[in-house]
């Protein structure tokens, strides 16, 4: 345990106007506080009615009191929960007092930080709580609640369990070569590093499905004006977020609208036609079109199917960032007689859409998933992260490599090496081994009270 000289407190409900608020304190003052604003520590884990009075013995407000000691408690602290009625300025004055009688206002995600230091949970646990209080969808709460569960760290501790005992049988090999036995040439060890490789791809597999639920795809909707951009975006929304005229040039912002494709969120962004503005507000409407471009995970690039692509449209889409997935949509097919359809050639991907009428919507969806390689979330999806995946890849190209010098030079050595960053890896993804620039960067990101 590794407990704080101070106590923190924050709110751990939303600032604002509602029924009920909550002031959250964790630390060694917490006793002293509770005793304070209440007349009497509350027993222990039981919700008591309690009024909350500051210095001069004045009601504050009336409300729920409850006491967490520690080790038990979400910290590790101790803890103590004060659910009065949600005002704002009664919740301040609460947060106010509490802070007088020695607290100080927490970071973000603080009490989360100290429940990772208190060994509460890991740093994957703790990144759940993020997710699931951001999740988009309900596969991703439910994803999140399975990595929160452990789901996610269960599996990498048995992948690293895997690993320290396949280390111990190499680095003894290695140590003590003058054994009748050659452990390196016994195949137990081939078949357990190919075993380990296996089992690395495949939770590398599932991660990404996690870090896909979790994160989605931003899809920029670009092109000539009057190609139907707007059109297209509200055909995915299913409702009329944008403005559609004849007139070239109507969208002059950009507008974004999230959406979920049987649970895979996407953000659409539709974004000005993109061509010499007279106006100035149309040039900074085409400015921030592409700043958006930039930041896109997928252009979709919609074209008129009746002029097809003309060297407008052709010169337009060779300024696009190079490397950035593009998908022509050819939208308007009600007018030009092509069928929906989905179509892959040599210049590049491409799907026709009535946006309008309708038609190719739904080949466009299945499309989008496809892209993402996404599969419906099952009973066994949990969230991830980018950090996730990058320290899986990095632990399944090391194992990948130990097994090359195994095979090819018999390199004992050089496996052991490779296991050993691999098992180092792993235990970046649970915080086993975390610079504090990381777990800085992760618990900032959380809520105040969180």
């Amino acid at each position: 345990m590794r407990l704080s000289n101070e106590t923190i407190a924050a709110l751990a409900t939303p600032p604002g106007r509602g029924g009920i608020g909550i002031v959250r304190l964790s630390g060694p003052k917490v006793t002293s506080i509770a005793e304070a604003l209440l007349g009497a520590l509350p027993p222990a884990r039981k919700a008591v009615l309690r009024r909350f009075r500051d210095a001069e013995d004045n009601s504050i407000d009336e409300g729920v009191a409850l006491y967490f000691p520690a080790p038990n408690s979400f910290t590790g602290e101790d803890v103590l929960e004060l659910q009065g009625h949600g005002g704002t300025v009664v919740m301040d004055m609460l947060l106010a007092e509490a802070c007088r009688l020695g607290a100080r206002p927490a970071r973000p995600g603080e009490f989360s930080e100290r429940a990772f230091m208190n060994d509460r949970l890991d740093l994957i646990q703790a990144e759940a709580i993020a997710d699931l209080i951001d999740s988009g969808s309900s596969q991703a709460a439910r994803a999140a609640l399975r990595s929160l569960e452990g789901e996610f760290s269960r599996q990498v501790h048995a992948l690293s369990d895997e690993m320290v005992q396949l280390r111990i049988y190499v680095e003894a090999a290695i140590d003590f070569p003058e054994e009748e036995i050659d452990f390196l040439g016994d195949d137990k060890v081939r078949k357990d590093v190919r075993a380990l490789l296996g089992s690395l791809q495949q939770l590398m597999a599932d991660a990404q499905q996690g870090c896909v639920l979790r994160e989605g795809l931003v899809l920029v909707i670009a092109g000539l004006p009057n190609a139907g951009k707007s059109s297209l975006l509200n055909a995915l929304a299913a409702r009329d977020t944008a403005i559609v005229t004849a007139i070239p040039g109507t969208t002059r912002d950009v507008l974004r609208e999230s959406i979920q494709i049987d649970g895979l969120p996407l953000q659409i962004i539709d974004t000005a036609g993109l061509r010499e503005a007279g106006d100035e507000v149309e040039q900074e409407g085409i400015r921030r079109a592409w700043q958006e471009i930039e930041k896109a995970d997928r252009i979709l690039f919609v074209v008129d199917d009746q002029q097809g692509m003309t060297a407008e449209a052709e010169a337009l889409l060779s300024r696009l960032p190079k490397g950035l997935p593009i998908t022509r949509v050819h939208n308007k097919i009600d007018l030009s007689g092509h069928g929906a359809d989905v179509e892959h050639n040599e210049q590049g991907e491409h799907v026709y859409v009535s946006a309008k009428a309708g038609l190719g919507i739904t080949a466009l969806k299945t499309y989008l998933k496809d892209c993402a390689g996404y599969r419906e979330a099952t009973t066994n999806t949990f969230s991830a992260r980018r950090r996730h995946l990058d320290a899986l890849q990095r632990a399944t190209d090391l194992v990948g490599h130990g097994l090359q010098a195994l095979e090819q030079a018999q390199a004992g050595e050089l496996l052991a090496e490779d296991l050993r960053q691999a098992h180092h890896a792993l235990g970046e993804i649970t915080g086993e081994y975390s610079s504090d620039d990381l777990l800085g960067a992760i618990f900032s990101s959380f809520c105040i009270g969180k």
